[in-house]
């Protein structure tokens, strides 16, 4: 089932301006996020900010997937956020491309930890007994999601941009060593699917960068 669903809308003109004028926003960004910025940048010759503003965009609409997820738990009791804006681990939520171009959503270990913790928490029994017969008492608080790409209607037909991609070891699939083998299975229960895009011109002010963030619980 469709659990959550973000949207979010960058004005990439505004998000320029910030850019130009301190490097504090490159603290929210991952290396891995910000060398792929810079690769699509130079193989498509377009501005550095349509690609950072659409990850941004990846990012918010990341989190309100994940807030409407816990709000339309079935629960009677109150819905309370993993995090707030002051401590918000940014870099920790990946927005990355796999060498065929597709945008996944990779979140850093103690991020998945928070994300199946808050969320089982406010799975009806119902639902916990689909997961896994095993959890129908008790769930675990951990777990890496499976990344599922969709195809990213910014993807430019060029051939370099996945050669740049491959060499640069962006495409490292999440790991998974700090799960029990117990728990390894629960890892296919929450599915992320993300979609970017970018449409118009930096230099007249008409660009916009939007995302669409889908959480499934299968």
């Amino acid at each position: 089932m469709i659990a959550g669903l973000g949207h979010d809308v960058v004005n990439v003109a505004q998000f320029a301006e910030q850019m130009r004028e301190s490097n504090g926003w490159r603290a929210l960004f991952s290396v891995r996020e910000l060398r792929q910025c810079s690769l699509r940048s130079d193989t498509k010759h377009d501005d550095e900010a349509l690609h950072i503003a659409a990850r941004w965009a990846g990012k918010e609409a990341v989190i309100k997937a994940w807030c409407e997820a816990l709000m339309n738990c079935n629960t009677g009791y109150p819905t309370e956020y993993p995090y707030t804006l002051d401590n918000m681990p940014w870099p920790e939520i990946e927005i990355l491309y796999d060498s065929h171009g597709c945008p996944r959503v990779e979140l850093a270990q103690e991020v998945q930890n928070k994300l199946y913790e808050s969320v089982s928490q406010k799975l009806s029994p119902e639902l916990s007994t689909e997961l896994s017969p095993e959890l129908s008492t008790e769930l675990s608080p951990e777990l890496s999601p499976e990344l599922s790409p969709e195809l990213s209607p910014e993807l430019s037909d060029s051939t370099n941009l996945t050669n740049l991609i491959k060499t640069s070891k962006i495409t490292e699939e999440p790991q998974l060593t700090n799960l029990p083998n117990s728990h390894r299975d629960i890892r296919n229960t929450i599915r992320w699917h993300i979609s970017l895009t970018h449409d118009g011109s930096v230099q007249n002010n008409t660009a916009v960068a939007s995302a669409v963030a889908i959480l499934e619980i299968l």
